[in-house]
């Protein structure tokens, strides 16, 4: 670009960043009278109110006049939140106004408009003239999904036609153009090199600068029902996900909160590291959770839970246990929707007989004996189902034991009772008969009535408990039953394992799911409504049966899952869990789109990786240097080896992580080397991690990116199994520039394949 150009659009950066910090000024003066109006109306709050409970009418007006004020007060509260937001959005305007420009002719114009493209909209005072547009405005998607040339966008109103004369992108840092370029249909590759090539840090970054037009397709796709994304690694299908939610937060601000949205996601750390993205872009957190927090929520007060992680290990580190085959088909069945379907078979077969209960208890002896309860259970009309029934069983029971409460309260128990109760209780009793008494005196009455209300409020007391579990269907022995099941539909080996478990109150992963459904079958579903999206993230590692019963937990919710089959590493996983999803839903109500390419490593990295699984990647043009293989001659080795390459990565990267097999390599590891170097053990409920070198097992490493990965211990001996290959893939593509791999004499067969063009072997 010429001088005098260059010149001009700085120019233009100079005029909005000045706009920017004159409405700054502004803001933080409204902000200042707006804090100190809350603070008047809080202060004044009552004396602002006239409080009067005399009559019925005074009571209305006080309570009339109360909520006045409260409502005066959020109101004034809410406009300082908005401004607050507000103001930090133009902090970021003030250090980076725009990332983008098109000159876009609509159809039947004669002047081209200049659209300005940034993280936020800034209009002038009138509100007309548009001198930065939101990344999510309907016309920034022209700067997308198209080049110079023809191109349209979708309106509320409809379709808009016309031309792009001009594409451009820039980087400006302090209000500085640092870099400007034109380009084509995709954004360009000098602006993901520099985007790209930067360090990693212990935080995802927003990507709006460099959506891809396949990622901005996804993003502003409100269409299906259930939209699927299936992306290799590094393709950024994650980063896709959280614009897609600042995008729908944006499309639909007036319906939709960020609370009635919510993601799963492999794990804690996970967590934190993509905590910052929306708030970054002004918008709130949506709910994020871990589908094993769901199942702990649950069943987390009755049970120990084991967890996917439990499960992983044993599957990675117990195959000489002499019941580890049986235990993997027994995963295997539990997991897919087969084993929903002999559920469904068991549960109508429960309608008939079979259902197992408890006798509900008081004081250490039977109230309603279990034989009982199947009684009146089944002499019901077993045309109505099963939750119903049980609502009317739950009726007959309460009044046996309302009939049985009146009994009691002549028992001696009771008399015991009372002389144990506070004096406060004692005096509130005699007060209230005070009031009854009017003009009868006879303290006789006044003793036996104060007697009357302690038996009644004593034994009311005793059978809160009793009444609070009928209610909540305690009586059911769904346990007991689950074990019927178990019982009827695996062979006696797999029953043996997971029984055995159940009855030290523990429960295996595979079984916690399942559980839930015959629970949910049994007593009723407990459903959010309130849910209106859903995202599903590293979604190979889900089952068919978790995928649909998280469908059923979320009725009206649109489901975005988004997985790469190519990490499918959990034996409850399979390939077919994405088609099993899909068979639940109408071929309508679906969206698929499919990333090769990969953003997220260098292409020497990608060219390496791909070979493990012989997957079509398609790696980004950003060069960096061939992954290097360790060869050592003993685990000692190795380890000097492993400190030795740290200490050199250290001097050229922030984030290094020394990826294990297992959570007890890792552990070994770190307790050997942790004096010589400074490291950090990641475990499966780190919540985060500074800009460190890491130890961390493979599978918690998923779905995050380090600048370095050192492979730790890539050797036969550990990593030998076809089922392993996927798992190998994962880890080395988690490294953005650098990656490594140790091993001990032989390097695992499962990379015996790659071309030894693509890497370096060192001795």
């Amino acid at each position: 670009m010429s001088r005098n150009e260059w010149q001009e659009e700085q120019q233009r950066v100079n005029f909005v960043v000045e706009e920017v910090k004159k409405r700054e000024i502004e803001l933080k003066e409204k902000l200042g009278d707006v804090k100190a109006d809350v603070l008047d109306i809080r202060k004044r709050f009552w004396d602002d109110v006239t409080v009067n409970f005399d009559t019925a009418d005074d009571a209305a007006e006080t309570h009339a006049s109360i909520k006045q004020q409260a409502e005066l007060m959020s109101e004034r509260e809410r406009s300082h939140q908005h401004d607050i937001k507000q103001l930090k959005s133009l902090h970021k305007l003030k250090e980076s106004p725009y990332f983008g420009r098109i000159d876009f002719l609509e159809e039947g114009e004669t002047e081209a408009e200049s659209v300005y493209i940034g993280t936020a909209s800034f209009v002038d005072k009138n509100g007309v003239d548009f001198y930065v547009y939101d990344w999510r405005a309907p016309i920034s998607s022209l700067y997308y999904d198209y080049g110079p040339g023809p191109g349209s966008y979708e309106t509320p109103t409809g379709l808009i036609s016309g031309e792009i004369n001009v594409k451009k992108q820039y980087i400006i840092r302090q209000g500085c153009i640092e870099h400007m370029f034109n380009t084509g249909i995709t954004i360009g590759d000098e602006m993901l090199q520099e985007v790209l090539g930067g360090r990693s840090d212990s935080q995802m970054k927003n990507i709006v600068a460099t959506i891809q037009k396949e990622q901005n397709q996804i993003i502003r796709n409100d269409r299906g029902k259930l939209l699927i994304v299936q992306g290799v690694a590094g393709s950024g299908k994650t980063s896709a996900a959280l614009q897609r939610v600042a995008y729908l937060l944006y499309r639909f601000r007036n319906t939709l909160d960020a609370d009635q949205i919510v993601l799963f996601s492999p794990n804690p750390l996970f967590n934190s590291y993509i905590s910052t993205v929306l708030p970054e872009l002004g918008e709130e957190n949506m709910q994020q959770t871990t589908f094993q927090d769901y199942l702990d929520f649950r069943l987390g007060d009755e049970w120990k839970l084991e967890d996917p992680f439990n499960q992983i290990e044993y599957v990675l580190s117990a195959r000489n246990d002499q019941e580890y085959q049986e235990k993997i088909e027994s995963i295997k069945l539990k997991s897919s929707l087969n084993y929903m379907q002999i559920m469904d078979d068991f549960i109508v077969s429960l309608e008939k007989g079979g259902l197992v209960f408890k006798d509900v208890i008081f004081k250490g002896q039977t109230l309603i004996s279990k034989e009982k309860i199947n009684h009146y259970f089944y002499e019901l009309d077993d045309t109505v189902s099963i939750p119903n029934r049980f609502q009317m069983v739950v009726e007959i029971l309460l009044k046996e034991v309302r009939k049985v409460e009146l009994k009691e309260r002549e028992q001696e128990w009771v008399e015991q009772e009372i002389d144990l109760l506070d004096n406060e209780v004692l005096m509130k009793v005699h007060h209230k008969v005070e009031k009854e008494k009017k003009k009868d005196s006879d303290s006789f009455y006044e003793y036996e009535r104060e007697q009357e209300i302690l038996r009644a409020l004593v034994v009311k007391r005793r059978f809160k408990k009793v009444k609070e579990d009928i209610s909540k269907l305690r009586f059911i022995d769904v346990p007991s039953i689950y074990l019927n099941l178990l019982k009827k539909s695996l062979p006696v080996k797999q029953q043996d394992q997971s029984m055995d478990k159940i009855r030290q109150a523990i429960f295996p992963y595979e079984d916690a799911t399942p559980y839930l459904y015959l629970k949910g079958k049994l007593e009723g579903f407990q459903v959010n409504t309130n849910i209106r999206h859903v995202f599903i993230d590293e979604a190979q590692d889900y089952s068919p049966f978790q995928f649909a019963f998280i469908k059923n937990m979320f009725p009206r919710a649109k489901l975005t899952v988004l997985g790469d089959k190519n990490q499918s590493i959990y034996a409850h996983s399979k390939i077919s869990s994405f088609s099993a999803l899909e068979s639940l839903y109408d071929e309508a109500e679906i969206e698929r789109y499919e990333l090769t390419q990969s953003y997220r490593s260098t292409k020497q990295i990608i060219n390496f990786a791909k070979q493990i699984i012989d997957a079509d990647i398609e790696p980004f043009n950003r060069e960096g240097e061939k992954p290097k293989c360790w060869k050592t001659d003993s685990y000692d080795h190795m380890n000097e080896t492993l400190i030795d390459r740290i200490e050199e990565l250290k001097k050229s990267y922030s984030t290094i992580a020394i990826i294990c097999k297992t959570a007890l390599e890792s552990e070994t590891l770190y307790d050997e080397i942790r004096e010589k170097l400074d490291v950090r053990l990641m475990k499966k409920d780190s919540t985060g991690y500074e800009s460190t070198v890491l130890i961390i097992p493979s599978y918690l490493a998923k779905g995050v990116e380090f600048d370095a990965v050192v492979v730790y211990n890539a050797s036969q001996s550990s990593y030998n199994k076809e089922t392993e290959r996927k798992l190998l893939y994962t880890v080395c593509t988690r490294a953005m520039h650098s990656l490594d791999l140790l091993y001990v004499k032989e390097i695992s067969t499962l990379l015996s394949a790659i071309s030894n063009e693509t890497y370096v072997q060192c001795p």
